[in-house]
């Protein structure tokens, strides 16, 4: 079970984290990975945005859950100054 003290956790570590450059991987179903790559946008109550520019006019905002990372449907990982990204984990 999900305690709302790991949900607090989750979102602490990720407001840490706003505006850096970020990955998302989620599962699409039938065996389809989907991979979103852009910038956290926001942390509310119960999700995070993430800012995912597709042309230099138009942005994606895509939104997931804090129980979507505890539970590892989503894969979150952020980018460092080299560009290379570095997986982030919520302590369940």
């Amino acid at each position: 079970m999900i305690a709302k003290a790991d949900l607090l956790s989750c979102r602490q570590d990720l407001e840490a984290h706003i505006g850096a450059k970020v990955r998302l991987k989620s599962n699409g179903g039938r065996k389809r990975t989907i991979i979103h790559e852009g910038f956290l946008d926001a942390c509310s109550l119960n999700v995070f945005t993430v800012r995912c520019p597709i042309t230099p006019f138009y942005d994606e905002y895509v939104s997931f859950s804090y129980v979507d990372m505890l539970t590892k449907t989503v894969e979150v990982t952020f980018a460092d100054e080299d560009g290379m990204y570095e997986t982030a984990e919520c302590a369940s």
